[in-house]
């Protein structure tokens, strides 16, 4: 799960242009959004795009599905990787 963790992490920085930042800079277990990583609806928006795109996960964006699955990258990873089994 670590290798799918620091592809999601890649991921975030490259869909999101976050250049000042490395994986080695993203907590697994923070927040994506608020206090953690500081992303906002923009950036969620952003990040569900690249996931279909690379994954081919459908997301719903009002969904308190979707939004638990988007609470850190730990729990994308999980996503991912249920949607691989």
């Amino acid at each position: 799960m670590q290798a799918l963790e620091q592809e999601i992490k890649e991921l975030i920085i490259d869909a999101l242009e976050l250049e000042d930042l490395t994986p080695a800079d993203i907590d697994s277990t923070a927040p994506l959004f608020g206090e953690g990583l500081g992303l906002d609806s923009i950036d969620a928006l952003e990040l569900g795009v690249s996931l279909q795109k690379r994954y081919g996960i459908k997301l719903s964006a009002n969904s308190e599905e979707t939004r638990r699955h988007f609470s850190s990258v730990q729990a994308l990873a999980a996503l991912v990787a249920s949607h691989r089994a």
